[in-house]
């Protein structure tokens, strides 16, 4: 038939005029060959996230206890996140009770590891893990997050372009693959963002997928569900939280990560539809823990919690699935749920998280619903994490 085309090219045409335009957008966004950078926070933020007043902060100023800080020429001071960093080092060294100010692990303690996942896309998997790493991050932990699925929407966050920056190689299947792997310490990257540093993703990630089974039939060691664990250990002295940002399915991939986990988040949108896809996805996911715990899986965790995700607190429907839910799963559903937000997906449109933008950019009560959401939330997530150390 005259003009008609196959699918192959079709698709073909349509990636490649996609990429094109995501190109020109990320040009208009960041300038060429630019890295993102993390704002300056003001002196109120600064002393919220080291949890002291702000008169404190000044008076830190003011007793030269702290080092001079970027201050506009009205007067008014701004700090990095590195300038957070070194203050809290500051206090940590007079604090009277260890861990005030600089809150991570201490000897003894064991790396906790989180994985956020779903079974359906859209779920908001990616938005709540980078969500909290960074307050994790500002709240002063040493965070390793880990993009393992294959579209790589954390990496792209971060500021990377995984179709070129990772098209061949540097990604976290280099170092769980089983030809061959590298040291995981040589695909971490330094993020922009203090505090975090990332495994990217890319669709080289996929090769895991489709290499496993061959390998299970060879008895290649470690197996599958040990290869992630294994490799984390070879890092997990330098941080105090690893988060897995998981794929939407239930894969190798997921599984790996699920067998090196502390902790899951499992992040609804409060609707039937997507409880009954949940219902289906943790009925596959436990017939598939039985098999790689009877054949020498760690099992082990220290929580199960489920995340309520674009929740609408005027939506009946809404409401009558969350209280459906807490009937059904008590304390395991969390108290705190990320609110639906246009702050969210407009903070997205370049690609940029709530906490990187500033409050000028909208609306100061669609900004401060979705902070207090997401604070919330994080420091739900923050307890669970002292609690499965001992505080």
């Amino acid at each position: 038939m005259t003009g008609s085309t196959t699918i192959n090219h079709r698709i073909r045409d349509n990636a490649e005029r996609l990429a094109a335009a995501l190109e020109s957008h990320m040009l208009k966004s960041f300038a060429p060959d630019a890295r993102k950078e993390l704002r300056l926070f003001s002196a109120g933020e600064a002393a919220d996230l080291l949890g002291i007043s702000a008169s404190f902060l000044r008076k830190l100023h003011f007793d030269g206890r702290i080092l001079d800080v970027h201050t506009t020429p009205g007067g008014r001071r701004h700090y990095s996140a590195e300038d957070l960093v070194a203050i809290r080092h500051t206090l940590e060294s007079t604090a009277k009770t260890a861990g005030t100010y600089l809150p991570g692990r201490r000897e003894g303690d064991k790396v906790q590891v989180l994985s956020f996942l779903n079974f359906k896309g859209g779920s908001g998997k990616t938005t709540s893990s980078i969500h909290t790493a960074q307050r994790l991050a500002l709240k002063g932990y040493r965070v390793l997050a880990v993009d393992i699925d294959p579209q790589a929407s954390l990496t792209t966050l971060f500021g990377y372009r995984p179709e070129y920056d990772f098209l061949d190689s540097g990604t976290i299947y280099d170092a769980i693959r089983y030809d061959d792997p590298v040291p995981l310490q040589q695909i971490i990257q330094k993020t922009y963002f203090t505090g975090i540093d990332l495994a990217p993703a890319g669709l080289m990630l996929q090769e895991f997928e489709h290499e496993t089974p061959q390998a299970l039939i060879n008895n290649v060691q470690p197996p599958f569900f040990a290869r992630m664990a294994a490799v984390l250990q070879e890092v997990e002295a330098d941080y105090d939280v690893i988060l897995f940002d998981c794929p939407p399915q239930l894969g190798y991939l997921t599984m790996s990560a699920l067998c090196a986990s502390t902790g899951v988040l499992i992040t609804v949108v409060p609707n039937m539809l997507d409880v009954a896809s949940m219902s289906q996805f943790l009925q596959m996911s436990a017939d598939l823990l039985d098999v790689v715990g009877n054949a020498g899986a760690q099992m082990e965790f220290d929580f199960l919690r489920f995340l309520i995700n674009r929740y609408e607190p005027n939506d009946g429907p809404q409401q009558q699935v969350v209280a459906f839910l807490r009937q059904l799963f008590g304390k395991e559903v969390m108290t705190a749920h990320m609110l639906k937000s246009t702050a969210v997906s407009d903070a997205g449109l370049t690609q940029q998280t709530v906490y990187e933008v500033e409050r000028t950019q909208f609306h100061r009560n669609t900004y401060d619903r979705a902070i207090d959401s997401l604070n919330q939330v994080n420091e739900e997530i923050e307890t669970l994490i002292q609690h499965a150390w001992g505080r």
